[in-house]
C-alpha cells in the first residue's frame, strides 16, 4: 500500500480536560499518513484520482480549531474519520502532538497515535 503523508501540521484548539486548557488554548501538531493505491493518480497524472492534501490539511486545521474535547485520544479518533471520509483512503494513521501539555517535568512532547481502517 502507498502512503501520502502529512507531517507537522499546527493549530491551535482549547482541547484539555483542565479549565485553562479550554480557556487558554494551545497549539497541536497533527501527522497524518494515509494508506491507499496512487497507481491511477501516477497512471493518470490526475488530481483527482488520489488524496489533495491541501484540502485535508484544511479539514484537518478546522477540526482541531473546533468543537473541543478532554482527551487528543478523541481529537485523533475524530481526525482519522475525517481522512477516511476520502473514497481513496483505506487506512489513516494519525498523530497528535501535544507540545504544551501540562506536565509538571521537563518534557519533548506528548502525542496519541492512532491507526484506523476501512471495515
Amino acid at each position: 500500500m502507498d502512503r501520502i503523508e502529512l507531517r507537522g501540521l499546527r493549530a491551535r484548539g482549547r482541547h484539555g480536560a483542565l479549565p485553562a486548557e479550554r480557556e487558554l488554548g494551545q497549539e497541536f501538531v497533527v501527522d497524518a499518513s494515509l494508506g491507499l493505491d496512487t497507481r491511477p493518480a501516477a497512471e493518470t497524472d490526475d488530481l483527482s484520482r488520489t488524496v489533495d492534501y491541501g484540502t485535508l490539511a484544511g479539514k484537518l486545521v478546522a477540526a482541531v480549531e473546533g468543537e473541543p474535547v478532554d482527551l487528543i485520544e478523541t481529537l485523533a479518533d475524530r481526525l482519522a474519520k475525517i481522512c477516511l471520509e476520502d473514497p481513496a483512503v483505506v487506512e489513516a494513521e494519525v498523530t497528535v502532538h501535544k507540545p504544551s501539555a501540562p506536565v509538571p517535568h521537563p518534557f519533548t512532547d506528548v502525542a496519541v497515535k492512532i491507526r484506523r481502517s476501512r471495515p
